[in-house]
């Protein structure tokens, strides 16, 4: 993972420092890529920890289809309260719950969940539920495993989540917008572009989301994995995080671990939490930031 630190550098030498919708700042620079043959390794970084719970049933999350947090919430995953939590602050500014009375609420109540857990038609609905102009519905994880199976050779094998009409409902807009998918020599690989990168917070999460994803698409169409080709576009440390990232900069890349898919599994949407296992992860302690919402 020694890219992922040559890019944090990149970023820190030679970024523009930019406003941002946040409000906190940030130093960017435009269009980079990173490559992962994953029969090198699983890329989890090492010189923090990632949270590969949540990795795990955020994807679960998004290949269901849905669009309420109440499923992450249930399993102890709260990378999207805050979204939740902010749609629902600014419906109800006068004596608002906190935070964590909020994700509380979502937990026990599900009359509550459903009208404030619900974050809009984002990625899960987009990647399963797309609404084309004349009202039909396109399952896009679907028609893409068959292409896979069916013509290896397809140029159109693509999931998008950007989808214009929808942008307005979402709690928010899709950052990792589209994802492409290649077959050569019995592997299949993925190239996926994020036009917004939170490189110290979120990128080490994406780059093992599309990993995984890469694995389990691979598994369920008899393929090996291939590539993981990461493009990003806007490229940016918040100026909150660069405490964080000199330290992370300080420690040295350890070697990869292995992921295990534990069961033979023949459909995309069988997959369960407990099939995975990350095997020889080793990392340097996590580094705490604040998230940009």
């Amino acid at each position: 993972m020694r890219q992922y630190l040559d890019l944090l550098r990149d970023i820190r030498d030679n970024g523009v420092k930019r406003e941002d919708r946040t409000g906190v700042g940030n130093v960017s620079v435009f269009g980079r890529q990173l490559r992962f043959d994953l029969s090198q390794g699983f890329p989890a970084l090492t010189t923090k920890r990632v949270y590969m719970k949540a990795v795990i049933h955020e994807l679960l999350w998004f290949l269901s289809g849905s669009s309420n947090i109440k499923y992450l919430v249930d399993n102890g995953v709260h990378i999207w309260d805050e979204w939740a939590y902010a749609k629902y602050k600014k419906a109800n500014s006068e004596n608002p719950l906190t935070q964590n009375e909020f994700v509380e609420k979502i937990r026990i109540d599900a009359i509550f969940a459903a009208i404030w857990g619900d974050l809009g038609p984002v990625y899960g609905v987009q990647w399963r539920h797309w609404k084309g102009a004349d009202g039909k519905e396109i399952d896009q994880v679907t028609e893409v495993i068959e292409r896979i199976k069916k013509n290896p050779n397809d140029r159109r094998m693509i999931i998008t989540a950007w989808n214009p009409s929808d942008l307005d409902k979402m709690a928010l807009q899709p950052c990792h917008y589209v994802f492409h998918f290649y077959v050569a020599n019995g592997k299949l690989s993925c190239l996926m572009n994020q036009r917004s990168c939170d490189v110290f917070l979120g990128v080490p999460f994406n780059i093992a989301s599309y990993a995984l994803l890469t694995m389990m698409f691979a598994h369920v169409t008899g393929l090996e994995p291939g590539d993981f080709v990461h493009n990003l576009e806007d490229v940016h440390i918040y100026l909150n995080h660069f405490e964080q990232v000199e330290l992370q900069l300080s420690r040295e890349p350890r070697p990869l671990p292995k992921m295990l898919i534990k069961r033979k599994v023949d459909s995309i949407f069988d997959f369960r939490y407990d099939d995975f296992e990350l095997v020889g992860y080793n990392p340097d302690p996590s580094i705490k930031a604040e998230v940009a919402v």
